[in-house]
């Protein structure tokens, strides 16, 4: 399956590097260099950031978080996740998925699959931007709850994305050392 909506991991096709460079080498393997740990900061970047934003939505639907705090921090949160993901994902597609590609030709499918997220991606990208902004307009449960449900299916899916990309880059990044 390739449809990220209902994907649960690369397709075998897509894995010849990843079974061979499994996760818990990634680390102590000599390529594993300043590219390689950026790239995985990154994507640890996402991920923080999503989480914060739906603890945030949950604590403020709990009552646990004023409205102004909840609305600040929500709309500083969002606004970088999304630029930052609007980056990442430009310079993925124009630059890196190209040279990866060229690199290891086998895996070039992965890395239409992974453009192809991207685009899946972007329509959850825009909700995030909508929900966000109709947040900031009308500060209220109700929008809250609109933003806490769009939270929760758009990290399963940026979630996904990542892993599956993880599985991909890294180790053509690691197998050739670097992008060259």
């Amino acid at each position: 399956m390739t449809d990220l909506a209902t994907r649960t991991g690369l397709p075998d096709a897509l894995r010849l590097l990843a079974r061979e460079l499994p996760r818990d080498t990634w680390e102590t393997h000599p390529n594993c260099d300043g590219l390689t740990r950026f790239w995985m900061k990154r994507h640890l970047m996402f991920r923080d950031l999503m989480n914060r934003l739906q603890t945030g939505s949950r604590a403020y639907l709990e009552n646990a978080l004023d409205e102004r705090q909840f609305t600040r921090d929500t709309g500083r949160l969002a606004g970088f996740l999304l630029n930052q993901l609007h980056e990442h994902h430009g310079i993925e597609d124009h630059h890196y998925f190209p040279r990866l590609a060229d690199l290891e030709p086998r895996l070039a499918a992965g890395f239409t699959l992974l453009d192809a997220d991207h685009r899946a991606l972007d329509g959850h990208i825009q909700a995030l931007a909508d929900t966000t902004s109709n947040l900031l307009r009308r500060p209220g449960r109700d929008t809250a709850g609109v933003l806490d449900s769009h939270l929760s299916q758009f990290t399963a899916f940026l979630d996904r994305h990542l892993l599956d990309e993880e599985d991909l880059v890294v180790p053509v990044i690691l197998t050739h050392g670097g992008i060259g």
